[in-house]
């Protein structure tokens, strides 16, 4: 059995140098016991143990660019088998090169998700470390407390040195500690919670400012709490103001709900409705309003008995600021006519409000929005339908109907007939939407699928008579 003891439990330099000349030897995986000075001890390993190489053993033996720094992120891992792991793919590259990229091998999946794990908790070192200032003299130093799930500090120093290169500062952790003076990086050993300061009077700015800029539009807690953790709360000023500030905003939301459902019984829902698109006009709720030129928001009156909702606003929709005006729209309007649809008596809006494109030169090509930025648009969607009310919805498309209904449903199957919509709120049609028709490149095809979605408006139509009756 060879015990190889390595320096630190971040040493990937000791590790792969250790690693190359075992593998030049033949050595087996499950002949070599991994450990950290200070840390482990083997029962069974050799009254000896031998130490990692002092420099590595050319052995002419080479392994993918990707396997190095998949090894130098999992290495930081905080799993006693990384070592093991690591040397044991290495060992099977020797036969089988393309095996970093196999994802299905078991091996190779579970060192994904060790360097998944350890670039996470980078990031989250990078995002939740907040410095207090110290006096020192005459001088400030600004300390920090964090606390990381694997063994990042020493590799996440080199940003902090770039970042805040003119102040003296130092990170404290459990494992390890960093001090920068301004021209030298030095390291200390582990520290607690209780060795860092508590607060300083530029704190105090600073949560002013964060519960000035909260914006309730963007409040997501689910999605708040899976990005920042509550044991990382402990050290961030703002994170006191948080339940606050969330509470706060409900009750705005709320309000706004209870408001909105006041206009409605009392014949003022279009003041309700003008309200609701001032407030998307700034929202923010996924990071298409950065890209784009401007919400999109529905436009009919506020008493139309059928609305349509599309799936996002296009080129020409972005730049105008309405709805179904470009291709699409025209191809629409022709069909709503056909239909026997006065479009000026319907409700037309999308279950995306912001233009999600890929820019190629000057053109803005559509990108299909995903599930996140679905989901992140459909308060607004309930909001309208809330509001007007409508006797019959039309779905035109899947992500319009995936939006409706909450979950993925298929055209081919559900349309024409009635679904009931999940909160009651009337019933739903699905149909394709107008683009779909524009990408028929077989004349005799686009002119059967456009003459079925103009039958497919005129029983939807047909159906809000009905129900009128």
């Amino acid at each position: 059995m060879r015990v190889v003891t390595l320096d630190q439990p971040d040493d990937f330099d000791g590790w792969r140098d250790a690693a190359r000349a075992l593998a030049a030897e033949g050595m087996p995986p499950d002949r070599v016991v991994w450990q950290v000075r200070g840390r482990d001890a083997d029962l069974f390993g050799d009254p000896a143990p031998a130490e990692a190489p002092s420099s590595p053993v050319q052995s002419g033996f080479s392994v993918p660019r990707a396997f190095v720094d998949l090894a130098r992120d999992a290495v930081l891992a905080d799993d006693p088998e990384r070592f093991a792991l690591l040397y044991t793919a290495l060992t099977r590259l020797r036969d089988k090169p393309r095996l970093v990229d196999d994802h299905a091998d078991p091996l190779m999946r579970r060192l994904d998700e060790l360097a998944k794990g350890v670039r996470r908790d980078v990031h989250k070192m990078r995002a939740f470390v907040r410095f207090r200032e110290v006096s020192e003299g005459d001088d400030s130093r600004y300390v920090a407390f964090f606390e990381p799930e694997h063994h990042i500090v020493r590799a996440n120093a080199a940003f902090f040195v770039n970042r805040f290169a003119s102040m003296r500062w130092s990170i404290l952790t459990p494992e390890v500690s960093l001090h920068w003076d301004g021209q030298t990086l030095s390291e200390g050993p582990g520290a607690t919670r209780a060795d860092a300061p508590d607060g300083d009077p530029t704190e105090e700015v600073w949560k002013t400012y964060y519960s000035s800029i909260f914006n309730p539009a963007r409040v997501k807690v689910g999605a708040m709490l899976k990005e920042m953790p509550r044991k990382y709360w402990r050290n961030m000023p703002e994170t006191a103001l948080v339940p606050g500030l969330i509470a706060g905003a409900q009750g705005r939301e709320s309000g706004m709900i209870e408001t909105a459902r006041a206009a409605v019984s009392g014949d003022n829902a279009q003041v309700a409705w003008e309200a609701l698109k001032e407030e998307a006009a700034h929202c923010t709720r996924c990071p298409l309003y950065k890209p784009a030129t401007q919400t999109v928001f529905g436009e009919g009156p506020v008493s139309a008995t059928m609305m349509f909702v599309g799936e996002q606003p296009g080129d020409q929709e972005d730049l105008a600021g309405r709805p179904f005006v470009g291709p699409a729209g025209q191809m629409f309007n022709r069909a709503l006519a056909e239909a026997g649809i006065d479009r000026s008596e319907a409700y037309v809006t999308n279950s995306v409000k912001h233009f999600k494109f890929e820019q190629r030169g000057r053109r803005r090509i559509h990108a299909k929005p995903g599930t996140g930025e679905i989901d992140a648009c459909r308060w607004w969607i309930e909001q309208e339908r809330m509001l007007l009310r409508p006797r019959v919805t039309v779905a035109l498309g899947a992500t319009a109907a995936r939006s409706l209904f909450g979950k993925t449903m298929t055209i081919g199957r559900e349309r024409g007939r009635a679904i009931q919509l999940p909160d009651g709120g009337g019933e739903a049609w699905i149909t394709v939407h107008p683009s779909y028709l524009l990408r028929i490149p077989d004349e005799a095809k686009a002119a059967e699928e456009y003459a079925q979605f103009v039958a497919d408006l005129k029983v939807a139509h047909g159906r809000v008579r009905e129900l009128a009756d």
